[in-house]
């Protein structure tokens, strides 16, 4: 008797193990439903409705002179059974009616703070073929994206217009809901800088919201010449074109949002040592907008932060994702021996240094 319950319980885990692989193996489909989600414009036919509607009154208004609504209606079930919309029968019966949940208001293509535009990039063919190359970069120590792509992202980008814009709009949507809750955290972290250099600022979005908040910073956009030829014009912010590993404009601090999780530490404390160079000892900082990676960690973003680091790895070359205790080596052999963590209510955290 023993022996059956010990091999009911075994025969228990190696059922539960088979479904967790099959999750695992599929999870690729949540991404490709929400893809479809934002291509068809779903959370926006909804919004504009402003009440929860029919599967024919989303069909109805699909770009599209003959929508396939049983393709629709699967697609549908998925993301109800998701929580990414509701589904629920009329009080006198009819149609099911379809609503936007929290989760869906982050798919508004014209929402103020949407991750529409980002999850077009991470599922742009481009993108997802490194993701295939992880286990030749084990074998041979190669980049991912240089692996499937025969270059460097940047050079990719450089090289083809179309995904340029993709990727500067998922820069620009991302930094938006950064530069947010950076705002609502660090109030005082910016009442006493008369300049701030945007190091990889994209096309602006981020530096100009703080200058809109702070008139009398003097903001600066810094990026490579080939993105802020498309950065359009904010009041209070110059755009300068350069390379931050040659050297970096001068201020009174330095801003760098999602931009040394790019790069290995040699090339992180290249940038930091200009950086350094670029503001003044007793009263510069820098701040850093990045993740802090915590393996045991168990808030809402500590798996996404964890998944980022495979991020870098497709995407990046060498770029990764840090713990606080690789955070501190960094930026003590960048210069600045001083820093303190500030949490804010976003998948990164703001990591303030100081040279002294």
């Amino acid at each position: 008797m023993v022996g059956g319950t010990q091999n009911d319980d075994e025969a228990e885990l190696m059922l539960q193990g088979q479904a967790e692989i099959w999750g695992h193996m599929l999870a690729f489909a949540d991404s490709m439903a929400l893809k479809c989600a934002v291509e068809l414009r779903i959370a926006d036919i909804i919004h504009s409705h402003g009440r929860p509607i029919t599967l024919s009154q989303i069909a109805t208004c699909i770009d599209s002179p003959s929508p396939d609504i049983v393709y629709l209606a699967r697609i549908m079930r998925f993301l109800v059974h998701a929580k990414i919309f509701t589904a629920a029968a009329p009080p006198g019966g009819g149609e099911t009616l379809y609503g936007l949940t929290p989760a869906s208001k982050w798919l508004l293509r014209d929402g103020e703070l949407s991750l529409a535009p980002m999850i077009i990039m991470e599922n742009h063919p481009s993108l997802t073929a490194p993701w295939h190359c992880f286990a030749a970069c084990v074998k041979e120590g190669c980049i991912a994206f240089e692996k499937a792509h025969n270059r460097q992202i940047w050079d990719f980008a450089s090289g083809n217009p179309e995904f340029n814009k993709i990727f500067n709009e998922a820069m620009a949507c991302t930094a938006k809901i950064s530069i947010k809750a950076v705002m609502a955290a660090y109030k005082d972290g910016f009442g006493r800088i008369g300049s701030l250099v945007d190091v990889g600022g994209g096309t602006g979005g981020a530096v100009a919201e703080v200058v809109k908040a702070y008139p009398h910073i003097k903001g600066v956009n810094f990026d490579l010449p080939h993105v802020v030829a498309t950065a359009p014009a904010y009041d209070g912010v110059s755009h300068v074109g350069g390379d931050m590993f040659e050297s970096i404009p001068c201020a009174d601090a330095i801003f760098m949002k999602w931009i040394l999780h790019d790069w290995n530490d040699e090339d992180c404390i290249k940038i930091l040592k200009n950086c350094r160079k670029a503001i003044l000892e007793k009263t510069g900082k820098i701040i850093i907008v990045d993740a802090v990676i915590r393996p045991d960690g168990d808030d809402p973003f500590d798996k996404t932060r964890m998944v980022f680091d495979l991020v870098m790895m497709a995407h990046a070359s060498h770029g990764k994702e840090r713990t606080e205790i690789e955070w501190k080596r960094l930026l003590e052999e960048g210069g600045f021996p001083r820093y303190r963590i500030i949490q804010i209510p976003n998948l990164q955290v703001i990591i303030e240094a100081y040279p002294v």
